[in-house]
Order: C-alpha cells, then structure tokens, then sequence
C-alpha cells in the first residue's frame, strides 16, 4: 500500500491513469445504476400495459373465459407468461389455491385498477376492470415472474456498458502512456549521453507542456559547455605558458652541465634536470588532455590502425631501447576507423608508454588487433606487474597512481585514453595478460569500424 501511494504520488503518468480511470469506473458506476433502475420500472411499465391490454381484448371481443383452463391461465401458455384472468362474481370468493381449478381468491371488494396482493403467501400484480356489459374481471400476474423478466430486461441493458468500460479503460491507459512516451524517450536519451555530450536536446517533437523544462535544460547544458570550456582553456593555457619557462631551465641547465663543478654539484644537476624534465612532460600531457576533452574535427577519412601502430613505435623507439623491451605487433591484420587520427594516436601512444614504463627491464609488450561483431579490438598487452581488480575502475581518474610504485609519470595517460574514448564511443576492458597468476596489464579498446562508402 505504501508503494502505491509513493508511486501515485511522485508519477504524474500513473496519477493521470488512476485519476481517469476512477473517474471513468465512478461515471460508469452511476450510469449504470441509473439504467438499471430506468430499464426495471420500463419493464414493470410494459408489464402493466400488458396487463392493460389483455383486459381491454376481454372487455371489446367478450372474450368468454372457456379461451382459458380452469385457473385461468392462458392455454398452451409457457410458464413465463403466467397471465390469470378470471371474474370477481358477487359473493363469490374462492379460498385455497390448492384446490384444483381453483382461480385465485381474491376479494371482490377490489376497486378497478392496479393492485399488488399477497394471495396464499405468494404476491401477484392484479388489474381489477369493469366491462361495458358490468362484469368485473381480474387479470393477475405473478410479480416474483414480473421481477424475474424485467431484471433480465434490465441486464441486457447493462451488458455493453459491462463490456465497454474494460475496453475504455485500456484505451485509456494506453493512451496516456503514449503521450508520456516522448518523456520517456527524451530520459533515455539524456541517460545515455556521455559526459562530453553537451549538445542541445532537440524539443520539435515534444509536446509544449514539456518545451519549457526542454528549454530550461538546454539552457543549463550551453552553461555547463562554457565552464567546461573555459576550464579547459584555463589548462591549456596555463601549460602553454609553462612551456617557455621551463623550456628555458632546460636549456639553462644543458648549458651548466657543460661547465667545470665538483661531483656533488653535478650529480645536484642531474637531479634538477629530471625534475624539469618531469615538468615539461606533465604539461604535454595536461595539454594532451584538453584536445582530448574538447571536439575535434569530424574525420575526412578512416584511420588504419596499423599506420598508427607504427608511428606510436617510432616515437616511442628510444624509451623502448632505453629499458630493452621486447616490442611489436602480433599479426598482420587491420582494421580501418571513422575517427580522427590525432584521436587515435593519443589513445595508442598513452597506453604504450604506459606499458613501456611499467614494464620491467627486459620484458615484453604487445600491440595487436582483431575484428569481431562489426568492431575492432585494439589490445595492448606487458609483462609488467598489472592492475588489481580493485584499482581497476580507480586508474582512469587524472593524477590517480597506483600506491607502491616507483615509475616516473604524472598519472594523466589513461585519463587521457578515458577522455577520448568516451567522446568517440569507443569501451574499455581491463585485464590480466596471465589471468592463472593476475600478471601483466591488458588493455583492450573496442572501437567500431569504419562503414564501407
């Protein structure tokens, strides 16, 4: 019960549907009563005249009673009929129905007109009228027969009405979840947006009860797009203008290590150049990350992967050479994509340097990619020591490293391949290279592939 009251109260869909159809069950429940009660005393009226006009054949054909058995009922008559005609003779008067060809015994004091009389326990409808020759008869009728007819009568009345009602209330229903149907289009819309998705909500097809909250929301996502914008703007200028700065200590520095200083002194120096170099790579990567998050251009072109493969492979070649990685692509298939190539580089690049770095000297990294169900699986795959299932979901926030380790990095490079794949519709899938003893880092990227023209 509670449920129902929660649910009436917070859907305004539901609340229109209860309200309706009550009001539809209330309308049907007094017209309804209101028939019956018209089609019963209609019944009872027609019954009447029946009884009307069986008197009036007696009194303008002198109909003798011999045309009826000796009860009085009409002969051959079916027992719903049950019409008794008899005479109110003077002085007589017949007591005890039981007795064989007995009329009724009804008292002869009865005035001319319609009477309900109770005779020997059972009540009858009777019609009391005097001929034009001064004879008195009586027409009489079994009411519990009367009742029985104009209760059927009465019913028939009600049977579309007991059939409609259904009928309309599912018509009703069906009806408001169709105008709803917009609503909840539009919801599942705005559920499935990603988060850089900011465009305006289309409200043509709406209905105008709705526009204004369509309107409203629009309103508030070109907001939300601006200070996401200038937020991005305030990073990538901000890198920028870090650039130059330390751009110039570098080359201060590659200047000072040319001079004469003591071994302490160099061995400081060495230190504040990996400090700097550190630096300069955490502003390409914060510049990195705000291309990732702002729209590029749409493609002109689909991508090969393998082209990308080998371009992230010669520029990553001297970190490669520098920790004597094992490094390559498994197969020679590819896969074109619709997206943009500046996109794709950054994906590829981030999740190489990423295994490079996090690889052991001496150990093993591979790229490879496959098709299956109309996508291209882009799998990067290192002996490193991996990513536990609990800091899975945890790696994508920027500046988030995983506690313990020693590798030199900023934490922005699967931010950045979180930013873009999620802009260009692409899924992620974290796993195990060696899934018996949960080693080595697997990455696989599901990209869809590009539609021949």
């Amino acid at each position: 019960m509670d449920g129902f009251k929660k649910r009436l109260n917070e859907s305004v869909q539901f609340k229109l549907s209860f309200s309706l159809s009550l009001a539809i069950l209330v309308i049907a429940l007094v017209a309804g009563l209101f028939s019956f009660v018209s089609a019963f005393d209609e019944a009872h009226e027609l019954q009447d005249d029946m009884l009307r006009q069986v008197a009036a054949l007696f009194d303008q054909q002198h109909l003798p009673l011999t045309h009826f058995g000796d009860d009085g009922r009409a002969k051959d008559s079916d027992e719903e009929s049950r019409v008794i005609v008899q005479y109110l003779a003077n002085g007589r008067k017949v007591t005890g129905k039981g007795e064989t060809g007995a009329p009724l015994p009804l008292p002869i004091t009865l005035p001319d007109g319609l009477h309900t009389l109770e005779v020997n326990g059972e009540p009858f409808r009777v019609l009391v009228k005097t001929t034009s020759n001064g004879e008195r008869i009586a027409v009489a009728q079994e009411t519990g027969v009367r009742d029985e007819i104009a209760r059927d009568s009465a019913l028939r009345t009600l049977m579309p009405l007991l059939i409609l009602v259904p009928i309309l209330l599912l018509i009703v229903a069906d009806l408001v979840r169709k105008m709803f149907r917009p609503i909840a289009s539009l919801s599942a819309e705005i559920d499935q947006r990603a988060e850089q998705e900011l465009h305006p909500i289309e409200e043509k097809h709406l209905p105008a009860e709705v526009r204004p909250f369509v309107v409203a929301i629009n309103s508030l996502l070109a907001r939300v797009e601006k200070a996401m914008e200038a937020q991005r703007r305030f990073v990538a200028d901000a890198a920028h203008e870090l650039r130059s700065p330390l751009t110039a200590l570098s080359l201060q520095a590659e200047r000072l290590a040319e001079a004469d200083m003591p071994d302490l002194a160099r061995e400081r120096l060495r230190t504040l150049r990996r400090g700097i170099e550190r630096g300069r790579n955490l502003l390409d990567q914060l510049l990195t990350l705000a291309k990732a998050q702002s729209a590029l251009d749409r493609p002109e072109s689909p991508v090969s992967v393998q082209d990308v493969y080998r371009r992230v492979l010669e520029d990553l070649m001297p970190l490669v050479e520098a920790k004597h990685i094992d490094i390559g692509v498994e197969g020679e298939q590819d896969a074109l994509l619709w997206v943009n190539e500046l996109d794709m580089i950054a994906v590829v690049k981030n999740l190489v340097d990423n295994a490079i770095r996090y690889t052991p000297t001496g150990g093993r990294v591979d790229l490879s990619v496959a098709e299956e169900e109309g996508r291209a699986i882009l799998r990067v795959q290192d002996s490193g020591p991996g990513i536990q299932v609990v800091e899975q979901d945890r790696v994508f926030a920027p500046f988030y490293r995983i506690l313990g380790s020693d590798q030199v990095g900023s934490g922005l490079g699967l931010s950045i391949v979180k930013a873009v794949t999620d802009r260009i519709g692409a899924e992620i899938q974290i796993g195990f290279s060696d899934e018996v003893t949960h080693s080595g880092l697997c990455i696989c990227v599901l990209m869809p592939l590009a539609k021949p023209l």
